[in-house]
């Protein structure tokens, strides 16, 4: 029947809707799940803190200052119950945001649910367990590749015989493009991944033949779709093409079903401005219909991010309202009711056809060079330098931003800008006292046992490690014990910056700093020094790697060591480069807690170099870090390279004259 019978159309079943939310402690954060439920969340998606993402305990040493902030801790089994508390497991679709301790994190969710009488192979969800990504651009690793590789594939093999309709793995582009990858880029990266970790799946000798197939079906993705939204449709298309041939040439995977291009999305958040926040909603909405437009590319999967994250943690009204975007589309619209719209598009097939042979060009070349996980160093550098070209675009103004670098001029918003949520100042004591009182309280012998059976398992190189991280789960471990034993095994990895490698394009705006670092350089002898440092846990390094490519296209000598240094490693840089500036990147929401303490030990070693910071730090927050002698702090709002790099030679100036 046509639609001219007045009948309409049958429409397909929406996607998973999500919000991406955790914050403060499992209590909370459950509260807030149930809440989103209730207003039509049909799955989870929880985000971890910074801790539990690397490994750490809330009474650590290195999760001063991060515990709750950018997500839920949750350091034992008690807080996945509470975290969970009467949301029916057996029934939700789970995703967690999880990397480095994926393993870990998925032992405790099936714990709980063996807890209460659920068996664990009807449990449905995703763990993300993509590490390459986090070398690369969110910076939350902690193993080198070849254990981070070990630790995947013991979870897919783990998941394909015991948890059937988990997705062990959400090979992730999300970050690549937040980090400034091209579509070509985020094509190639992601596949590249995939193939790394399915070829690694096949070499261990830990599934038989006949069970490959299997495992290439319970791969999954995870994508970013930017406000070019024909462009990301095609690259959707792309993704869903090459996926296809590889399944089917490199793993022999005859059942179409198996070979689909499973993903889940959230739409971008690098393009988020703090400049006129409100037309993050618009851009939201035109990012979503680049995942949803096409019916044989759409998301199985959607989390908005919320219009105001680019200032700071969003409430619950404000993921209601990217809730609402997509229930909106989902049920008002008619883009359910239609066989996919662009097939027999000629634009769309031209535009599909020429990012698919461009990213499969860029995909053989990664293959050449022994894959994904051996490559890290090059991909770092490919992405840093795509991100400085995007960063020039914006500042030269070919690449337009509303609010951003056009149509500036505003009217006074009547949205409470300044309302993002605050945390309550004992969250990170109270995590402290429960989690020594958990230890307290367990089997000690049980939980000693399970540690020891952890670290044999992990010095054995073919040893299954997913069994003795259950057990330990099971017997009371924590996060940081776990994270500890196989630390001591497998060490600590110090990813690429991808600065060194990476050419600055920044010319002509840089000119008058240029001009005044080099002065600087000719009347006292030495270029002026920077030093460009990443304390706590926050693994975001875009900003921190910019930066020091500008500063060096400036004339400064940039030391820049990469992410998560202590406030102790900080200063000893400071003081051992002789460094003329020093400039702090937090963007965890951490930076009232660290800054002061990298101030007073500065203070105490007697240096006084000026001490600039970067993040997204309310003006509050900001007026505070200025009233304890911050001499400069810079937001998302700070876009302007030529700008920033004249204030730190200014303050280089004053300093140099001061110790003449």
């Amino acid at each position: 029947m046509s639609d001219d019978d007045g009948a309409r159309p049958r429409r397909s079943q929406p996607w998973v809707m999500r919000t991406y939310s955790g914050h403060s402690n499992a209590k909370a954060s459950n509260e807030l799940y149930r809440t989103n439920i209730a207003r039509g969340q049909t799955g989870l998606s929880i985000a971890f803190d910074l801790p539990t993402q690397t490994g750490y305990d809330p009474d650590a040493p290195e999760a001063a200052g991060e515990v709750g902030k950018v997500g839920v801790p949750v350091a034992h089994l008690g807080h996945m119950r509470q975290l969970l508390d009467g949301i029916p497991v057996a029934e939700m679709n789970t995703s967690m945001t999880i990397n480095a301790t994926a393993a870990w994190l998925l032992a405790l969710y099936v714990a709980n649910a063996e807890s209460q009488g659920v068996d664990p192979a009807v449990l449905q969800g995703t763990t993300q367990n993509d590490i390459v990504k986090e070398y690369l651009s969110r910076g939350t690793y902690i193993f080198p590749p070849g254990p981070s590789l070990r630790l995947t594939v013991d979870t897919i093999t783990y998941t394909v015989r015991n948890v059937p309709k988990w997705n062990p793995i959400n090979v992730c582009s999300y970050h690549l493009q937040e980090a400034g990858a091209t579509p070509v880029q985020e094509v190639a990266f992601a596949l590249a991944t995939a193939i790394g970790v399915l070829d690694g799946v096949r070499n261990s000798g830990k599934i038989t033949e006949d069970e490959l197939p299997q495992v290439v079906g319970r791969i999954s993705f995870f994508v970013n779709s930017g406000v070019r939204f024909v462009e990301e449709t095609a690259k959707m298309r792309a993704f869903g093409a090459m996926w296809d041939r590889i399944c089917q040439e490199r793993y022999g995977v005859g059942d179409e079903r198996l070979r689909r291009f499973r993903y889940g999305v959230q739409v971008n958040s690098l393009g988020l401005t703090e400049a006129q926040p409100e037309n993050n909603i618009p851009r939201i909405v035109l990012e979503t219909l680049g995942v949803s437009l096409s019916k044989n590319a759409r998301a199985r999967a959607m989390q908005l991010p919320a219009w105001n994250e680019a200032l700071g943690l969003p409430r619950p009204w404000d993921q209601q309202w990217s809730l609402r975007i997509q229930q909106i589309l989902a049920f008002e619209s008619d883009l359910l009711e239609y066989d996919d719209i662009f097939d027999g598009s000629y634009v769309m097939e031209a535009k599909t056809n020429e990012l698919i042979e461009a990213a499969t060009a860029e995909l053989d070349d990664i293959l050449e060079r022994g894959g994904a996980f051996s490559a890290v160093e090059e991909l770092k550098t490919r992405l840093v330098k795509s991100q400085a070209e995007r960063v020039a675009r914006i500042e030269s103004g070919e690449q337009l931003v509303v609010g951003v670098n056009c149509f500036t001029d505003s009217a006074p918003s009547p949205l409470p800008v300044d309302s993002v949520l605050k945390l309550e100042p004992t969250i990170e004591g109270d995590l402290q006292a429960d989690v020594k009182a958990w230890r307290r309280d367990r089997d000690q012998a049980a939980a000693a046992k399970a540690l020891d059976d952890l670290r044999r398992a992990a010095e054995d190189p073919v040893a299954d490690l997913m069994a003795p991280t259950l057990a330990l789960a099971r017997a009371g471990g924590t996060t940081g014990e776990w994270g500890a034993a196989l630390r001591e095994v497998f060490g600590e990895y110090r990813g690429p910056t991808g600065v060194g490698g990476a050419r600055g394009t920044h010319g002509g705006e840089l000119s008058s700093a240029a001009a005044r670092a080099q002065a600087l350089t000719v009347a006292t002898g030495s270029p002026p020094r920077l030093l460009v440092a990443k304390p706590g846990l926050d693994g975001h390094s875009n900003g921190a790697e910019q930066i020091a490519m500008a500063a060096r296209d400036a004339g400064f000598e940039v030391i820049y060591q990469g992410i998560r240094l202590t406030p102790e490693q900080i200063v000893a840089a400071a003081r051992d480069e002789d460094v003329d500036v020093v400039g702090l990147s937090i963007l965890s929401g951490s930076h009232l807690e660290l800054v002061p303490e990298i101030l007073d030990r500065m203070r105490a070693a007697g240096l006084d170099a000026p001490v600039v910071v970067g993040g997204i730090i309310p003006p509050e927050d900001a007026e505070i870090l200025l009233g304890k002698g911050v001499a400069a702090v810079f937001t998302p709002k700070d876009f302007r390279f030529a700008s920033i790099m004249d204030t730190l030679v200014g303050l280089v100036e004053r300093h140099r004259a001061e110790h003449r």
